[in-house]
């Protein structure tokens, strides 16, 4: 007949389960010589809740049939913690604690405050935990629970480890003397604000949040740290800049009203404070690296036009200047021809003012091949496309106004009536098709025809003589292309 569990507490209140058999019906189930409660009973199995306690004592059972034979039971007392090394910790847990006592080997839990952790038990008298995370920086209470009970509580010290988010700025003069904001959390009480491995010149704790440093002198970057009882920070990177230099504008020009982004490369860019186009600052900027920064050309002054400085400042100077030129907008007031075929390919003129540097001709929204004649005149090559679009050159000053170009469709041909004649030609022949208006050939083979367009849609033609007996295909060309071809015999 065993027992589950075999040990319990000298207050007593643990619950045991006897099995066996002939056990329905017990009138009592003893711990030595002190009655249980019995909470449950069947023929193999009675629960029942142990009195108080202490040492081995037998369990027995007692039914109308007699009783059982005993089970040992084994009072075990509330464990005693007598020290707890190390007495305080970081807020965030993890580090192994060691507590010393009797008692401790069915130690089941050990408690820091309301959070719980798993001990891993050496013997009798020592166990090691791992500290779980504390809830807020102070001191908790810290309790082992065994079989035999808890013990009293030693006090446990959560110590806030400051942190680090951001140094503002993130870097300044090699000579040092920056103003430096550092925020985070935990600062209050801070001792020391390192600046790689060189203390700040002076520093005020404005909050338990902010820092307010004087950077020291340096070279390269260095990290920046903060100390105070309960650490040092995580580390944020600051850097000692020299004067920067400027080595390329691109582009290098751009329209009167400003608005153009510029890409400035060089050296020693980090932490620019300022961008200026002359005397007039950058609309805005952003410093994409120690190298580059990309911005927002402003506005011309004066007469909008000619050629300004550019240059860079950061805490370690400004930088040399490099030139930008405003350039006019260009116009256009001619494309010729002013149609063309549907399908593209049509060489086209267009003229104007201040065509140099062009970068796009579109028809319509579809840009087109060309090449840069002079300043006044541009040959471009038509893209295909439908209906009427608007012509526009684009330079580094803008874009130009828009000047019409049509699409013409290809035409086609459908009919042609009648379908033969004699081979001296002479005969009037009617076609008939799609998009026939704006022909400028009527063919008999090779052989071209004089002709009249009546509409979009017919054309009468006088079929030219033949150069031999038998069949030639008819076509119509307008600016939309030649069209398809359809059968007349020359008989």
């Amino acid at each position: 007949m065993p027992i589950s569990p075999n040990q319990g507490s000298t207050g007593g209140g643990t619950t045991v389960t006897v099995t066996g058999t002939n056990l329905g019906g017990a009138t009592a189930v003893h711990f030595g010589s002190k009655l249980a409660t019995i909470t449950a009973d069947t023929a193999t199995s009675i629960t029942a809740v142990s009195p108080s306690g202490a040492g081995t004592v037998p369990v027995t059972v007692t039914t109308a049939g007699g009783t059982s034979n005993p089970l040992s039971f084994f009072y075990i007392g509330a464990p005693f913690k007598g020290t707890l090394s190390p007495v305080s910790g970081v807020t965030a847990g993890g580090n192994t604690v060691t507590i010393t006592g009797t008692g401790l080997s069915t130690a089941t839990a050990v408690h820091f405050g309301a959070a719980s952790a798993t001990p891993t038990v050496v013997n009798d008298s020592q166990l090691t935990v791992v500290v779980p995370a504390g809830t807020a920086a102070g001191s908790v209470s810290v309790s082992v629970t065994t079989a035999g009970g808890t013990n009293n509580g030693l006090s446990y010290t959560y110590v806030a480890v400051p942190t680090m988010s951001s140094v503002v700025p993130s870097s300044g003069s090699a000579a040092g003397g920056t103003s430096v904001t550092l925020t985070g959390t935990g600062f209050t009480g801070a001792t020391t604000v390192s600046f790689g491995a060189t203390a700040a010149t002076s520093f005020t704790v404005d909050s338990s949040t902010q820092i307010t440093a004087v950077a020291p002198a340096g070279t390269g970057t260095v990290s920046v740290t903060v100390t105070t009882a309960g650490g040092t920070t995580n580390g944020l990177p600051y850097t000692y800049v020299t004067a920067p230099t400027l080595t390329s504008v691109s582009p290098s020009s751009g329209p009167p009203a400003g608005a153009t982004s510029v890409t400035l490369t060089g050296t020693n860019l980090a932490g620019a404070t300022a961008v200026s186009f002359g005397a007039t600052a950058a609309t805005s900027f952003t410093v994409d690296s120690s190298t580059q920064i990309t911005a927002v050309a402003p506005a011309g002054t004066g007469t909008g036009t000619g050629t300004v400085s550019v240059t860079v400042t950061t805490a370690g100077g400004t930088t040399n200047g490099l030139s930008y030129t405003y350039v006019t907008v260009p116009t256009l007031t001619s494309v010729v021809p002013s149609s063309g075929s549907a399908d593209g390919g049509t060489s086209v003129t267009l003229t104007g003012t201040g065509f140099t540097g062009a970068t796009t001709v579109s028809f319509g929204a579809t840009a087109a091949p060309f090449t840069v004649n002079s300043s006044t005149q541009i040959t471009a090559i038509a893209p295909a496309g439908t209906g009427t679009v608007q012509s526009t050159v684009t330079t580094a000053g803008g874009t130009s106004n828009g000047v019409f170009y049509t699409y013409v469709p290809v035409p086609t041909l459908t009919g042609v009536s009648p379908s033969s004649g004699l081979l001296i030609g002479g005969n009037s022949v009617t076609l008939t098709g799609t998009n026939l208006t704006g022909a400028t050939t009527v063919r008999f083979g090779a052989t071209a025809a004089t002709f009249t367009v009546n509409s979009s849609t017919q054309i009468t033609a006088v079929a030219p003589a033949g150069p031999l007996l038998g069949t030639v295909s008819v076509t119509v060309t307008t600016v939309g292309g030649t069209s398809n071809g359809r059968s007349y015999t020359y008989i």
